[in-house]
């Protein structure tokens, strides 16, 4: 699948056991609400906090985008998790499986899917891979193109910070975000970067937020509601960007139409490849190309 024109700049990450940060999430302005099921929620709180999840679903206003990050495949409760927000009459956007290390995790959660709604993998609920070790990693161009479902990757610190043996805050992570970007844009699907690990909007914040923009990510998960607008603000396009994409499509419409085999904009020549960039430029400002 390719990136939606509204591709989600901002991914609020709540944990899926709290009534009241969920209702805070809901009223927010973050892009998509992404429930967690897995880490944020304790092994004995797992049931309760399903049917909250499920409750605050069956009661959300239509045109929210919810995501919802069930259990590890393989867990006791990835199974349950996918059943129940499955059955919904109103479920979820998207599921986010995390610890995906090969194919058979994405498939293992289509087929379920399939079971459970009757819709065939890429017709209804999409799925975002969470790629958060260090086999996850390798295989990720695997499982990039491993299902119809697939709508993005996102790339995870904590875990992938474990799995490599090095401290979260370390820096370096520029191989990591690369790998996991080549894989998305080969097979359309969104690049979205992992949460920094704190909740203030400091330094290190925005460092990391510059990081992603700069690499092409399309958007980034954060733990805290202070966060929200300083991502927006920052993967969107501001108005010279958005003036120069619009010239640039417009000029290669008009050498379309007069039968021009190339065309330049400010001493600059135009090609399919500028056009690209510029189609995207468009679609993070919620407009057209």
């Amino acid at each position: 699948m390719t990136a939606s024109p509204a591709a989600p700049r901002s991914c609020l990450s709540v944990p899926g056991s709290s009534a009241r940060m969920l209702a805070k999430a809901s009223a927010s302005d973050a892009d998509e609400i992404v429930i967690d099921l897995e880490d944020a929620v304790a092994t004995g709180a797992k049931d309760d906090a399903r049917a909250e999840v499920v409750a605050f679903l069956a009661a959300a206003k239509p045109g929210r985008r919810i995501a919802v990050r069930v259990n590890v495949v393989g867990s006791r409760w990835c199974h349950q998790d996918l059943i129940a927000l499955g059955s919904l009459a109103q479920p979820p956007a998207s599921l986010v499986v995390p610890k995906v290390e090969s194919v058979g995790d994405i498939a293992f959660v289509e087929r379920l899917l399939t079971g459970v709604t009757g819709q065939r993998p890429g017709t209804g609920i999409r799925l975002q891979a969470l790629i958060e070790s260090a086999t996850g990693l390798v295989a990720v161009d695997e499982i990039a193109g491993s299902g119809a479902s697939l709508e993005a990757l996102v790339l995870g610190y904590a875990d992938l910070s474990a799995s490599l043996g090095r401290a979260p805050d370390l820096g370096g992570w520029e191989p990591a975000r690369e790998r996991l970007l080549w894989a998305a844009r080969a097979h359309g699907l969104r690049a979205v970067d992992g949460p920094h690990l704190g909740i203030a909007v400091d330094e290190d914040f925005e460092s990391g937020v510059r990081a992603a923009t700069s690499s092409g990510f399309d958007g980034k998960w954060i733990i805290h509601p202070a966060q929200i607008a300083a991502v927006n603000t920052a993967f969107s396009p501001d108005a010279t960007q958005i003036a120069w994409a619009e010239q640039v499509l417009a000029a290669l419409v008009a050498a379309e139409r007069d039968g021009l085999g190339a065309v330049a904009l400010d001493g600059d020549m135009l090609d399919e490849a500028v056009a690209v960039r510029a189609r995207r430029v468009l679609a993070r400002s919620g407009g057209t190309g």
